[in-house]
């Protein structure tokens, strides 16, 4: 467990950060817009966690939100580096808990007859942000991974969690009883 006894350092005031392993880099680079974004997507979960969230809906985003530690944590370390320190990764079961928790909240909706726009409560409002930001998470790990080695389970964990995060504001809506807003093709 870290221990931080000192907030701020000055060594990031040029434009450069370190990774877990002590590799100086941009501030701009792939791999910190991932994990940067990752940071971004906990905080908005954050903001919906604060709000009228369902008892059940709330353990399973606390949990994401750890497993989301867990993902900027690997993202902030090199393989190499990861090899020899290991940490949290997320695994296979990881997005099958995603995956499973997509299906059982999906057996309560009504089945989806045309686009969702995002809306209806403000807890669903929050979680199609989140949901936004997830999927821009994944466009970076996607650039990162043209680049470097990125874990396989870190694309497809972030690719399920949208979908939880869509599935979620549904489920949401409908048990808050706030109409989903459906787009309208002809507006």
């Amino acid at each position: 467990m870290p221990r931080l006894t000192k907030i701020y350092t000055r060594q990031g005031d040029g434009g450069e950060t370190r990774l877990v392993g002590g590799q100086k880099v941009p501030k701009d680079a792939p791999r910190i817009a991932s994990y940067g974004t990752i940071d971004e997507l906990n905080s908005h979960l954050g903001v919906v966690l604060s709000g009228d969230v369902g008892p059940r809906n709330r353990e399973r985003l606390e949990r994401v939100q750890n497993e989301l530690f867990h993902l900027g944590s690997v993202l902030a370390t090199l393989p190499e580096d990861r090899e020899r320190r290991p940490g949290p990764e997320i695994e296979a079961r990881h997005v099958a808990a995603l995956e499973s928790w997509i299906d059982e909240l999906n057996e309560e909706l009504p089945p989806l007859e045309n686009f969702v726009l995002p809306g209806g409560g403000a807890t669903a409002a929050r979680l199609h942000v989140a949901r936004c930001v997830c999927r821009r998470a994944e466009r970076h790990v996607v650039a990162l991974g043209r680049e470097e080695n990125v874990p396989e389970q870190a694309l497809r964990y972030l690719n399920r969690l949208s979908d939880l995060l869509f599935v979620l504001a549904r489920h949401e809506n409908v048990h808050a009883g706030h109409p989903e807003v459906l787009w309208d093709s002809h507006a």
